[in-house]
């Protein structure tokens, strides 16, 4: 990396100071060391774009009725969304750093998992950064699954945004007694045939890890670095069990779905009566709005679910480094966490340490509302597995389509 040499006191308070709506050539070495009053004064006027995935209602809604007039108001910033998730996010960064672009399209990015991964490989983020933010001193950095990701060192160049694990959903009303293990779901698929499958995206991919870690015999027994003996070993377990099972599937396993949207749809008309999801199944909001029968349950699996953060990022070539780092502290800011952890709202579990706040915060999220029908995270949480390496999820989306949908 080039050094710079010595700028007089005055040129380099003036760079400081000066709007990003004048888009000043970013100093990327001094940014990472300036003081948090000199990166807000450096924020204010600018335009912040800002890609993550638009698939909930309840996020949109909290992101454009909530945040975005809340930066505008608080620090004159115009927050952009655009949508995109992990594949369409790496494919912008390589597409961007092929062409050579200085200036890219996105400031921050909403990522986790084999995207954090992926991105740190091409050197697609910058940073570290999180340290600089002030609200980043009210999240447990110590906690592993806040400082982890994908078993993955998170070290700064990710900030923590939620915090959720994955759950079993089913209709109380229609299924006695849910599976909580595979035995019990070979006994489940040949009493309810056609009312279960696996969707071909990231969360079908995240069951298929906590069933891996059940072959694997325990909920640890995916830690580590990846390890290509062991996938192999358990993986042909669990294809040999999908395949041997698929004929009780949803559409007799000719057929999955690609996304977890057309899940919801189908357990909504009932043709699914069984289905997971992260942020403990994602079932308050859709029970709230009348898409889910208030039967709906949602438990951990015996063996474990995956419990992870989910994060938010500054890409390498982000024009405005500093306005995307104001639009990341506010959103890690007491205020905008208890607004995210409201059940009517988006319902997401806090990043923040309880402990770490005032006590008028404090008392604020004791106050808020529980669920009245999904699992609170404490319900769950004795039964969390922390994410496997990102490998294993690459591989299982490969092998998926390989080894059971082309089958």
């Amino acid at each position: 990396m080039l050094k710079h040499k010595k700028i007089p006191f005055i040129i380099v308070s003036i760079l400081l100071v000066v709007s990003c709506a004048e888009k000043p050539k970013a100093d990327e070495e001094v940014l990472k060391t300036a003081s948090w009053h000199e990166i807000a004064q450096k924020a204010k006027g600018c335009t912040v774009n800002f890609m993550m995935w638009q698939g909930s209602p309840a996020i949109n809604n909290y992101i454009n009725n909530y945040v975005v007039p809340s930066v505008k108001k608080k620090y004159n910033i115009d927050l952009k969304i655009s949508g995109g998730q992990g594949p369409e996010i790496v494919q912008l960064v390589m597409g961007e750093k092929q062409a050579d672009i200085e200036k890219g399209q996105v400031d921050m990015v909403w990522i986790n998992g084999e995207t954090f991964f992926q991105l740190r490989k091409v050197n697609g983020l910058w940073g570290p950064f999180v340290n600089q933010l002030p609200n980043a001193e009210h999240i447990n950095m110590n906690d592993p699954f806040i400082n982890t990701d994908f078993q993955q060192p998170v070290k700064g160049m990710e900030a923590p945004w939620s915090i959720n694990q994955f759950a079993i959903v089913y209709d109380s009303a229609k299924v006695v007694d849910p599976p909580k293990n595979l035995s019990q779901l070979t006994e489940y698929l040949e009493r309810y045939p056609g009312t279960f499958t696996i969707s071909n995206d990231f969360t079908g991919m995240t069951l298929l890890k906590s069933f891996m870690a059940e072959f694997g015999g325990g909920p640890n027994s995916l830690d580590g670095a990846f390890n290509e003996e062991k996938y192999n070993l358990l993986s042909k377990k669990l294809w040999e069990y999908v395949n041997a099972h698929k004929k009780y599937f949803w559409k007799e396993g000719r057929t999955f779905p690609k996304e977890q949207s057309k899940m919801g749809q189908l357990y909504a008309n009932g043709e699914l009566l069984l289905i997971y999801g992260f942020s403990e199944g994602g079932i308050e909001e859709k029970v709230l709005n009348g898409l889910y029968p208030k039967s709906t349950r949602g438990y951990a699996w015996d063996n474990g679910t995956i419990k992870n953060s989910n994060y938010l990022g500054v890409l390498y070539n982000a024009p405005q480094k500093a306005g995307a780092m104001q639009v990341i502290d506010f959103l890690l800011s007491p205020e905008a966490q208890l607004k995210k952890a409201d059940v009517n709202g988006m319902n997401s579990n806090t990043v923040l340490d309880m402990e770490s706040l005032p006590v008028d915060w404090q008392q604020k999220f004791n106050k808020v509302a529980k669920r009245q029908f999904g699992p609170e995270m404490k319900e769950l949480e004795d039964n969390a597995i922390a994410e496997p390496a990102p490998e294993y999820m690459i591989r299982l989306y490969e092998d998926f389509r390989k080894k059971v949908i082309e089958k």
